[in-house]
């Protein structure tokens, strides 16, 4: 059974999968880059590999993103995936369902500052990060693979992605906001364990000792000093230059009130106000 870290593009989802492989994939809770490669992405090219799909066409592996959940529960095995898709239908194909999913935990993050590290990411004005953001119809897929939409995800805007998932009724949900995994890391993350133990039936107390060295070995800053030394994975080539983006851009330092501007904070009071209220931003 798949158990999903999901959220919109750029809103915590590695940050929060650097937590959970760090607590259940090592000995003592210390995070090495290694240590994501427990949380593969879904869906991905290599997914599809046992079936006849056309690569050229975007939706095209639509079709098969039940079967090939199938194919990874064959074992029978409980296995963490991330995903920025929504949780529905494209073509009248759910991407996922009860009998191969057990449970999500969900990241939300203030789009006012998910705007501004979708357009470092994308390299994007702040114009078309704000058409990003708010597209109904937006999907992502590697764009540095030529004619071929085998990574394609269907993310929709960021009100449809957090609402698709909050609101479903096929399976256990936790969901959380950024600003509480940053302001309140130890607390958020113990809660996220909880979540998970009780899911899978654990019934082992929380190791506290070894949750602490997961949130200090997985601090912003660390993350970041690891990327300039080392480089991430995550990280994607620039399209202007030959050199990768930083993927560990402002952190902490991402304050709309301060850096985005007035414009751009207006559209996106405006059009996600309602949103903004539900979720106490």
């Amino acid at each position: 059974m798949i158990f999903w870290i999901a959220s919109y593009p750029k809103s915590g989802n590695t940050w929060l999968r650097a937590l959970i492989s760090s607590y259940y994939f090592s000995k003592e809770g210390f995070f090495k880059k290694e240590i994501l490669k427990n949380i593969d992405q879904f869906p991905e090219k290599i997914h599809f590999s046992y079936f006849n799909y056309d690569p050229k066409d975007i939706t095209g592996t639509t079709q098969f993103w039940i079967k090939a959940q199938e194919k990874i529960n064959s074992d029978k095995k409980v296995k963490f995936f991330k995903t920025h898709n929504i949780f529905g239908e494209i073509n009248k194909q759910p991407f996922t369902n009860k009998l191969n999913s057990i449970a999500c935990i969900y990241i939300v993050r203030d789009p006012r500052n998910v705007i501004t590290s979708l357009k470092n990411h994308y390299e994007l004005s702040y114009d078309e990060a704000y058409d990003f953001i708010t597209n109904e119809k937006k999907y992502i897929y590697d764009q540095h693979k030529l004619n071929d939409y085998s990574d394609f995800q269907f993310i929709g805007s960021w009100k449809t992605n957090f609402q698709s998932w909050k609101y479903q009724k096929e399976i256990p949900i936790k969901f959380i906001k950024y600003e509480n995994l940053l302001n309140e890391t130890f607390t958020t993350a113990l809660g996220v364990v909880e979540f998970v133990n009780k899911i899978l039936k654990n019934k082992k107390s929380v190791d506290k000792k070894k949750l602490e060295n997961v949130v200090n070995s997985t601090s912003f800053e660390r993350l970041k000093k690891e990327e300039t030394i080392e480089g991430f994975s995550e990280a994607i080539i620039s399209r202007q230059k030959d050199k990768k983006i930083p993927f560990f851009y402002l952190g902490p330092k991402n304050d709309w009130k301060k850096i985005l501007d007035k414009k751009i904070q207006n559209q996106l009071n405006k059009v996600f106000m309602k949103n903004l209220k539900e979720l106490l931003y």
